[in-house]
């Protein structure tokens, strides 16, 4: 595939591969246009109503606010409510929150943006005509996900919309018990409030409003009006989550309950040649060893007894059909930069070949280049994974776990018990953390082929901490290789090569749908970068055949692209004897990601005295889902390791709607970006990860967090979800930095190969 327009990609690529994704089906415009029954309407109760999929009013049990965005720690289900509760006119916690039931109601309508091979400042016919072309084939297929920091953004609209259409159909259920006009009603805490002042709680007009036709409503409150949104609130999990009282998936219990542990090949989707379980059937509370995909499972009657049991088993694994040595796995990413695995040329600016050709002819011109690494990185939560299956007497099932696609889980968990996806209950739960994690269905499949020799009784699967790590489908490594061409105080050439194996292709795959179409991912954080006035600016990705299989990471091809790119503008800028945070503004083109390079620069005081010997600050900036983030590291070379002393992080995420959460979540974002920038890794031996627990696989430690200052930068963009855009500038950042403070280019993750942390 040729050098390609951004335009050709979707006449010739994306557009026809999303006919191949949804399996050929045609999806009539009639079909598509129609809306959702809502899912609320089935099983209502007297004295109860719901006026749309998201809020449901009891005359006994008050208000349920539905936030089918599932909770990974981001403070998702609070900041869902607090949409409805603002159009509503509820208090913060005048009500009770549940996921609900899977529901193609719920389907994302933001994943569009981000999932068209278009770049999100791109507002142009054919960028928008891909998206909504993208929207049509997500809501036709139900797609209710969580992800890509798209909560918030699907739910802004929609969800302030919901609430004001719950509120004035309580008003006109008011007025019709009153006889009274609508326009004399307000509403206020919860309640309908008359002209005299006095007041009916909703939870008492609820049988009246189950009556009506909700009222549609054309437009919603100004902000200047809002009581909730843009103040800061206290999350409704804080206090459970504060005290241990907080359920997650991994503390369900239920009646009659069993338990069970999986030993699954290390050789990741290899099987078993042989096994022994005598041991373990001997074993104090074990009461069968079962086969499951993969491997074997043990149920006891508490989860120790089951993992110590499942330890006892003697296994032969089968050999895995991936290179078994880690040198293997660079081997076949460095091999990859062939024209015969192109992806795509997402950015071919001017002519970089050109420039190349000229400069050694060129008075003072200099070529750089460079070559950058990134490795498998683990999703490792603090809860690990597990999943509570029942198969019931009448042949249906029921399921308790966390997961990001809850349709897909019922449909995965019916696949293996043989009964449709309308047969499985499935009851998404908090999750201890997730970073892509619980995306996949493993433990979901594994638990339901457990669940299926114990009929009647609810069976809960935990991985061990070893098995999550062993059996986790980690982030994608890649290397990137820079040719660049400077002259004259001025980079006149960036040239980028990415190479990495195609994350979407491979969890799309585990779905069930093949990925026929360039991986825009593999690109994100790079061809996004908005440096149009470079002369001559090209980035090219090349696809690397599948090995180890993988998944999306927390900021999935930013995390990695952003990496390169940034360094690479970096090196670019030093070269040519520019100031980097100077050289980075006067590239960009586009005024409002300006904005932000502007903001990192005021609010680290930048331009202030030099930092002194030992001492440096870096600058990286980095686009991913669409929210510009620019952020400032600045470090001292201390008692012979690095000690990273702040970070200065600006961003624009349009209207934010939490300040509290927004900074706690920014703040974490930069702390996890830089602790695996720092130390962690995925290598591969004999085909097993060794990797197994956190201590070779650490974080960063609390004495070495450094103090985070933010700011949010309002350019008066749509809104954006900000849990995954803080990780991929924080490597750069600290890169860059540790090379002002030392003289020192670190070009390969993690950094402690290189440099000692302190």
């Amino acid at each position: 595939m040729g050098a390609t327009s951004g335009k050709d990609i979707a006449r010739r690529g994306f557009l026809v591969g999303s006919a191949a994704i949804a399996g050929g089906v045609a999806f009539g415009t009639y079909a598509l246009n129609q809306p959702i029954d809502n899912p609320l309407k089935q099983g209502l109760q007297p004295g109860e109503a719901s006026m749309n999929a998201w809020v449901k009013i009891s005359a006994q049990d008050g208000i349920t606010i539905i936030t089918p965005h599932v909770d990974q720690g981001q403070g998702a289900v609070s900041a869902q409510a607090m949409l409805v509760a603002e159009e509503m006119d509820l208090e913060m916690g005048q009500f009770q929150t549940s996921f609900g039931l899977p529901s193609a109601a719920y389907w994302n309508t933001s994943f569009a943006r981000d999932a068209v091979p278009f770049l999100s400042r791109d507002m142009g016919p054919l960028a928008q005509s891909g998206r909504a072309s993208t929207a049509q084939l997500l809501k036709a297929l139900g797609a209710q996900l969580t992800g890509s920091s798209t909560s918030m953004s699907d739910s802004f609209d929609k969800l302030r919309m919901a609430g004001a259409v719950a509120r004035e159909t309580l008003k006109l259920a008011a007025s019709r018990r009153l006889n009274v006009p609508v326009r004399t009603l307000g509403t206020q805490a919860g309640a309908v409030v008359l002209a005299d002042g006095s007041q009916i709680p909703y939870a008492e007009l609820a049988e009246e409003a189950a009556g009506l036709e909700p009222v549609q409503v054309k437009q919603l409150r100004e902000s200047s009006q809002w009581r909730l949104i843009g103040k800061p609130q206290q999350r409704l999990d804080m206090l459970a989550k504060s005290t241990g009282r907080q359920n997650y998936g991994i503390d369900v219990v239920q009646e009659g309950m069993l338990h069970a542990a999986v030993r699954t090949n290390p050789r990741r989707f290899a099987g078993v040649t042989r096994f022994d379980d005598t041991a373990a059937r001997a074993m104090r509370g074990v009461l069968d060893v079962v086969p499951v995909t993969h491997g074997m499972a043990v149920v006891a009657d508490n989860s120790w007894r089951a993992f110590k049991a499942a330890e006892a088993i003697e296994i032969e694994w089968d050999q895995a059909d991936y290179p078994a040595e880690q040198a293997e796995h660079w081997q076949r990413l460095e091999d990859s930069f062939t024209p015969r695995h192109l992806d795509f040329t997402w950015t071919n600016q001017g002519d970089v070949e050109a420039a190349f050709a000229q400069a050694p002819s060129a008075d003072g011109a200099q070529v750089i280049e460079a070559e950058y690494r990134a490795p498998y990185v683990a999703h490792a939560p603090l809860e690990p994974l597990n999943a509570t299956v029942q198969v019931n007497d009448d042949g249906s099932a029921t399921a308790w776990a966390g997961h990001q696609l809850p349709r897909f889980a019922q449909q995965k968990i019916g696949q293996v018990l043989g009964i449709s996806a309308e047969k499985v209950t499935f009851h998404n739960q908090y999750m201890g953390g997730s970073f892509g994690h619980r995306f996949e269905f493993e433990v979901l499949t594994q638990a339901a082929q457990i669940a299926a020799n114990f009929p009647g009784r609810p069976v809960k699967l935990t991985f061990s901490r070893e098995e999550d790590f062993l059996h986790d489908l980690p982030r994608q490594p890649s290397m990137a290789q820079l040719r660049g061409t400077v002259q004259a105080g001025k980079i006149t050439s960036y040239d980028l090569d990415i190479a990495s194996p195609s994350a979407m292709e491979s969890q799309v795959g585990r779905i069930g749908f093949p990925y026929p179409i360039p991986d825009v991912q593999l690109a994100q954080g790079a061809w996004s970068q908005p440096y149009g006035r470079i002369d001559n600016f090209r980035v090219r990705t090349y696809r690397t055949p599948s090995m180890a299989p993988i998944s999306s990471w927390r900021s999935v091809g930013a995390a990695t692209s952003g990496f390169f790119a940034d360094c690479a503008f970096d090196e670019l800028a030093h070269a040519a004897g520019l100031d980097p945070m100077q050289a980075r503004i006067d590239a960009c083109e586009h005024a409002p990601y300006r904005r932000v390079l502007e903001a990192v620069r005021e609010l680290s005081g930048w331009d202030e005295a030099p930092m002194g010997p030992g001492r440096g600050r870096g600058v990286a900036f980095v686009e991913c889902f669409g929210v510009p983030v620019a952020e400032v590291v600045e470090v001292s070379s201390i008692g012979g390791g690095i000690k990273i002393d702040k970070v200065y992080v600006a961003c624009d995420v349009g209207p934010v709607i939490d300040p509290v959460n927004f900074e706690g979540q920014v703040k974490g974002g930069v702390v996890w970006g830089l602790g695996h920038a720092m130390n962690c890794e995925i290598t591969y031996s004999d085909a097993m990860a060794q990797q197994t627990n956190f201590h070779q696989h650490a974080g960063m430690r609390l004495y070495q967090c450094p103090d985070v200052e933010v700011r949010a930068v309002d350019n008066g963009s749509a809104v954006h979800g900000i849990g995954e855009p803080p990780v991929p500038p924080a490597a750069p950042a600290l890169a860059n930095a540790i090379f002002a403070a030392t003289g020192l280019r670190l070009r390969e993750m993690p950094f402690h190969h290189h440099v000692s942390f302190v």
